[in-house]
Protein backbone atom coordinates (compact mmCIF):
# COMPACT_ATOMS: atom_id res chain seq x y z
CA UNK A 1 0.00 0.00 0.00
CA UNK A 2 2.82 1.94 0.57
CA UNK A 3 4.53 1.64 -2.30
CA UNK A 4 0.95 3.04 -4.23
CA UNK A 5 0.98 5.87 -1.86
CA UNK A 6 4.66 7.05 -2.65
CA UNK A 7 4.23 6.58 -6.42
CA UNK A 8 1.52 9.06 -6.24
CA UNK A 9 2.99 11.29 -4.07
CA UNK A 10 6.08 11.96 -6.43
CA UNK A 11 4.08 11.98 -9.53
CA UNK A 12 1.98 14.86 -8.35
CA UNK A 13 4.94 16.41 -6.61
CA UNK A 14 7.52 16.24 -9.57
CA UNK A 15 4.26 17.59 -12.01
CA UNK A 16 3.82 20.63 -9.86
CA UNK A 17 7.71 20.99 -9.92
CA UNK A 18 7.84 20.80 -13.90
CA UNK A 19 5.08 23.30 -14.69
CA UNK A 20 5.81 25.99 -12.31
CA UNK A 21 10.04 25.37 -11.45
CA UNK A 22 9.29 24.74 -7.84
CA UNK A 23 7.34 23.05 -5.04
CA UNK A 24 8.81 19.03 -5.30
CA UNK A 25 10.02 19.68 -2.08
CA UNK A 26 7.27 21.26 -0.39
CA UNK A 27 4.57 19.00 -1.66
CA UNK A 28 6.29 15.85 -0.98
CA UNK A 29 8.06 15.99 2.70
CA UNK A 30 4.79 16.76 4.40
CA UNK A 31 3.00 14.02 2.85
CA UNK A 32 5.76 11.71 3.10
CA UNK A 33 6.60 12.36 6.64
CA UNK A 34 2.64 10.79 7.36
CA UNK A 35 3.83 7.34 5.70
CA UNK A 36 7.40 6.99 6.16
CA UNK A 37 10.16 7.89 8.97
CA UNK A 38 10.99 11.25 8.87
CA UNK A 39 14.91 10.76 8.09
CA UNK A 40 13.82 7.87 5.47
CA UNK A 41 11.47 10.93 3.95
CA UNK A 42 14.30 13.46 3.73
CA UNK A 43 17.03 11.04 2.19
CA UNK A 44 14.17 9.71 -0.57
CA UNK A 45 13.15 13.64 -1.83
CA UNK A 46 16.91 14.28 -1.62
CA UNK A 47 17.30 11.99 -4.51
CA UNK A 48 14.17 12.39 -5.87
CA UNK A 49 15.18 16.75 -6.03
CA UNK A 50 18.38 16.04 -7.83
CA UNK A 51 17.15 13.70 -10.33
CA UNK A 52 14.69 16.09 -11.43
CA UNK A 53 16.78 19.12 -11.38
CA UNK A 54 18.84 17.00 -13.93
CA UNK A 55 16.21 16.47 -16.06
CA UNK A 56 14.36 20.29 -15.99
CA UNK A 57 18.27 21.69 -16.73
CA UNK A 58 17.90 19.37 -19.68
CA UNK A 59 15.48 21.32 -20.91
CA UNK A 60 15.83 25.42 -20.00
CA UNK A 61 19.65 25.54 -20.00
CA UNK A 62 19.58 27.96 -22.66
CA UNK A 63 18.14 30.53 -20.46
CA UNK A 64 20.63 30.04 -17.47
CA UNK A 65 22.36 32.98 -16.18
CA UNK A 66 24.99 32.41 -13.71
CA UNK A 67 25.36 36.34 -12.89
CA UNK A 68 25.13 36.21 -9.01
CA UNK A 69 24.56 33.02 -8.57
CA UNK A 70 27.69 31.91 -6.82
CA UNK A 71 26.54 34.52 -3.74
CA UNK A 72 23.69 32.52 -3.32
CA UNK A 73 26.02 28.90 -3.13
CA UNK A 74 28.21 30.28 -0.97
CA UNK A 75 25.50 31.23 1.80
CA UNK A 76 23.74 27.69 0.82
CA UNK A 77 27.27 25.54 1.72
CA UNK A 78 27.11 27.09 5.41
CA UNK A 79 23.53 26.29 6.35
CA UNK A 80 23.61 22.90 4.49
CA UNK A 81 25.26 20.67 6.90
CA UNK A 82 23.80 22.95 9.70
CA UNK A 83 20.43 21.79 8.83
CA UNK A 84 21.23 17.12 8.07
CA UNK A 85 22.75 17.76 11.77
CA UNK A 86 19.59 19.43 13.13
CA UNK A 87 17.50 16.94 11.35
CA UNK A 88 18.69 13.96 13.40
CA UNK A 89 18.55 15.45 16.12
CA UNK A 90 15.52 17.56 16.43
CA UNK A 91 11.81 15.60 17.91
CA UNK A 92 9.47 14.87 14.72
CA UNK A 93 6.58 16.99 16.36
CA UNK A 94 8.69 19.48 16.06
CA UNK A 95 9.75 18.90 12.50
CA UNK A 96 6.49 18.64 11.70
CA UNK A 97 5.54 22.03 12.64
CA UNK A 98 8.32 23.79 11.63
CA UNK A 99 7.41 22.06 7.83
CA UNK A 100 3.96 23.61 8.94
CA UNK A 101 5.14 27.16 9.88
CA UNK A 102 6.98 26.88 6.40
CA UNK A 103 4.11 25.63 4.16
CA UNK A 104 1.41 28.40 5.65
CA UNK A 105 3.73 31.18 5.58
CA UNK A 106 4.94 30.60 2.07
CA UNK A 107 1.81 29.93 1.09
CA UNK A 108 0.21 33.03 2.51
CA UNK A 109 2.74 35.11 1.30
CA UNK A 110 2.34 34.33 -2.18
CA UNK A 111 -0.90 34.52 -2.52
CA UNK A 112 -1.07 38.05 -0.92
CA UNK A 113 2.32 39.61 -0.67
CA UNK A 114 2.14 42.66 -2.51
CA UNK A 115 5.00 43.07 -5.05
CA UNK A 116 8.47 42.57 -3.71
CA UNK A 117 10.97 45.45 -4.43
CA UNK A 118 14.16 44.56 -6.49
CA UNK A 119 17.16 43.68 -4.56
CA UNK A 120 19.88 45.90 -6.15
CA UNK A 121 22.68 45.05 -3.89
CA UNK A 122 23.79 41.37 -4.78
CA UNK A 123 25.19 40.59 -1.60
CA UNK A 124 22.06 39.98 0.00
CA UNK A 125 22.11 36.85 -2.27
CA UNK A 126 24.75 35.19 0.92
CA UNK A 127 21.62 35.78 3.55
CA UNK A 128 18.79 33.84 0.80
CA UNK A 129 21.67 31.12 0.16
CA UNK A 130 21.99 30.58 3.97
CA UNK A 131 18.16 30.76 4.98
CA UNK A 132 17.99 28.04 2.03
CA UNK A 133 20.53 25.75 2.99
CA UNK A 134 19.55 25.31 6.35
CA UNK A 135 15.69 24.56 5.18
CA UNK A 136 17.25 22.02 2.96
CA UNK A 137 19.64 20.24 4.81
CA UNK A 138 16.75 19.93 7.44
CA UNK A 139 13.55 19.47 5.13
CA UNK A 140 14.50 19.18 1.63
CA UNK A 141 12.35 23.02 1.08
CA UNK A 142 15.03 25.57 0.27
CA UNK A 143 13.46 27.02 -2.57
CA UNK A 144 11.28 29.66 -0.92
CA UNK A 145 14.31 31.94 -0.39
CA UNK A 146 15.08 31.37 -3.68
CA UNK A 147 12.02 31.93 -5.11
CA UNK A 148 11.80 35.62 -3.54
CA UNK A 149 15.30 36.19 -4.42
CA UNK A 150 14.71 35.63 -8.03
CA UNK A 151 11.66 37.81 -7.96
CA UNK A 152 13.51 40.32 -6.42
CA UNK A 153 15.66 39.97 -9.02
CA UNK A 154 13.13 40.29 -12.35
CA UNK A 155 14.42 36.97 -13.68
CA UNK A 156 12.28 36.19 -16.96
CA UNK A 157 9.79 32.45 -16.75
CA UNK A 158 13.12 30.47 -18.55
CA UNK A 159 15.66 31.98 -16.41
CA UNK A 160 14.14 31.82 -13.13
CA UNK A 161 12.98 28.34 -13.69
CA UNK A 162 16.67 27.40 -14.76
CA UNK A 163 18.67 29.20 -12.30
CA UNK A 164 16.27 27.71 -9.58
CA UNK A 165 17.14 24.27 -10.50
CA UNK A 166 21.07 24.85 -10.70
CA UNK A 167 20.43 26.13 -7.46
CA UNK A 168 18.47 23.41 -5.99
CA UNK A 169 20.62 20.84 -7.43
CA UNK A 170 24.00 22.40 -5.93
CA UNK A 171 21.87 22.56 -2.72
CA UNK A 172 20.41 19.14 -3.52
CA UNK A 173 23.87 17.66 -4.25
CA UNK A 174 25.67 18.63 -1.15
CA UNK A 175 22.38 17.28 0.81
CA UNK A 176 22.76 13.65 -0.85
CA UNK A 177 26.62 13.61 0.36
CA UNK A 178 25.76 14.57 3.38
CA UNK A 179 23.00 11.97 3.99
CA UNK A 180 24.99 9.35 2.46
CA UNK A 181 27.81 10.55 4.88
CA UNK A 182 25.47 9.96 7.87
CA UNK A 183 24.29 6.52 6.78
CA UNK A 184 20.86 7.52 6.07
CA UNK A 185 20.66 5.78 2.42
CA UNK A 186 18.96 2.79 3.76
CA UNK A 187 17.70 -0.23 1.84
CA UNK A 188 14.52 0.77 2.46
CA UNK A 189 15.05 4.62 0.70
CA UNK A 190 16.97 3.30 -2.03
CA UNK A 191 13.52 0.83 -2.57
CA UNK A 192 11.49 3.47 -2.56
CA UNK A 193 13.95 5.72 -5.36
CA UNK A 194 13.09 2.71 -7.59
CA UNK A 195 9.37 3.23 -7.22
CA UNK A 196 10.23 7.17 -7.51
CA UNK A 197 12.27 7.39 -10.36
CA UNK A 198 9.77 5.91 -13.36
CA UNK A 199 7.54 8.44 -11.73
CA UNK A 200 9.73 10.95 -11.87
CA UNK A 201 10.17 10.92 -15.47
CA UNK A 202 6.29 10.39 -15.97
CA UNK A 203 6.03 13.51 -14.18
CA UNK A 204 8.30 15.36 -15.42
CA UNK A 205 6.85 14.01 -19.10
CA UNK A 206 3.60 15.46 -18.12
CA UNK A 207 4.23 18.82 -16.62
CA UNK A 208 6.64 19.58 -19.95
CA UNK A 209 3.83 18.78 -22.20
CA UNK A 210 1.29 20.31 -20.03
CA UNK A 211 2.37 23.44 -19.49
CA UNK A 212 1.91 25.14 -22.24
CA UNK A 213 -1.83 24.79 -21.79
CA UNK A 214 -1.95 25.35 -18.56
CA UNK A 215 -2.54 28.99 -17.15
CA UNK A 216 0.51 29.08 -14.58
CA UNK A 217 -1.02 31.77 -12.44
CA UNK A 218 -4.27 29.91 -11.66
CA UNK A 219 -2.32 26.63 -11.17
CA UNK A 220 0.08 28.17 -9.02
CA UNK A 221 -2.93 29.65 -6.61
CA UNK A 222 -3.95 26.56 -6.52
CA UNK A 223 -1.03 24.65 -5.40
CA UNK A 224 -0.76 27.15 -3.06
CA UNK A 225 -4.08 26.52 -1.31
CA UNK A 226 -2.98 23.33 -0.98
CA UNK A 227 -0.20 23.77 0.46
CA UNK A 228 -1.66 25.83 2.81
CA UNK A 229 -4.26 23.31 4.09
CA UNK A 230 -1.91 20.72 4.59
CA UNK A 231 0.15 23.13 6.48
CA UNK A 232 -2.72 23.94 8.50
CA UNK A 233 -3.25 20.25 8.85
CA UNK A 234 0.33 19.77 10.29
CA UNK A 235 0.20 22.42 12.58
CA UNK A 236 -2.81 20.62 14.52
CA UNK A 237 -2.22 18.33 17.10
Amino acid sequence: MNTGVVAVIVFFAIFIQAISGSGLALVAMPLLIGILPTVEAASLVSLMSITTQAIMISRYYRSLSFNGLWRLVLGALVGIPIGIIALSQLDERLILTVLGVILVGYSLYSLFAPKIPEIKNQNWGYLFGLFSGLLHGAYNTGGPPYVIYGVSQRWNLPTFKCNLQVLLMVNSASVVIGHLVAGHFTSNVLQNYLVAFPMIVLGAGAGFFLDRYIDEKAFKRIVLVVLLVIGIKMLLP
